[in-house]
């Protein structure tokens, strides 16, 4: 950015990216990628966390019908224990990306770095508040991984991840203790790694 203008022409195919996910002990990192069609604009559009969940919801939709492009996908718990979660989020935004028909000649994403991209991009801070695709980007990514929570939560009710969608809450870390560590958990987060050599400790002994 130079002057408080972005780098690209009006008339470039600009990509918003944003990722969800890095802080949860369980599931899959979801990044999603947004072009918006300037000629059906989109009211309302804004950092997900601010939107409450019935808001986000009806966007999702919206987003998906109006957008010249969109694109959600994600990187595994194993992958994210193989390369750590920033790298693994930065996989799931270049995913995001490269999914895209058509392929963007431009991408802003928020944050502070960027994936590697066929296109150049730009990082923005703050940019799901400041750039309408990034905050579609957000709210796709945010609504699709709330979802694969409550498919989880299905399955496994006892661990309430329909309340806490997978973060670290003091609820969570006490049904992780009692119940144990499912196949969905990252390995390589520490409450879940502790829990892990505690009960192989108990083994050995």
């Amino acid at each position: 950015m130079q002057n408080g203008a972005f780098d690209f022409a009006p008339s470039e195919l600009v990509a918003g990216v944003d990722e969800v996910g890095r802080g949860p002990l369980v599931g899959n990192v979801v990044a999603a990628a947004v072009i918006l069609d300037p000629a059906r604009p989109i009211a309302g559009l804004t950092d997900s966390k601010k939107l409450s969940a019935a808001k986000r919801e009806r966007l999702f939709v919206e987003i998906q019908d109006k957008a010249l492009a969109w694109s959600i996908q994600s990187a595994s718990p194993a992958e994210i224990d193989e390369l750590n979660i920033l790298h693994a989020s930065m996989l799931a935004m270049r995913r995001a990306v490269l999914a895209l028909t058509p392929q963007p000649e431009y991408a802003m994403v928020d944050g502070n770095r960027c994936p590697e991209l066929p296109c150049p991009a730009e990082p923005v801070i703050k940019g799901d508040l400041l750039i309408e695709a990034i905050s579609a980007a957000s709210i796709l990514a945010k609504v699709y991984r709330d979802r694969e929570m409550l498919v989880l939560h299905e399955r496994h009710p006892q661990y309430g991840f329909d309340s806490h969608k997978g973060y670290p809450t003091k609820a969570h870390l006490a049904a992780i203790e009692e119940y144990g560590v499912l196949p969905e958990y990252r390995r390589s987060f520490a409450p879940v790694r502790r829990v892990l050599d505690a009960k192989r400790t108990l083994n050995m002994e």
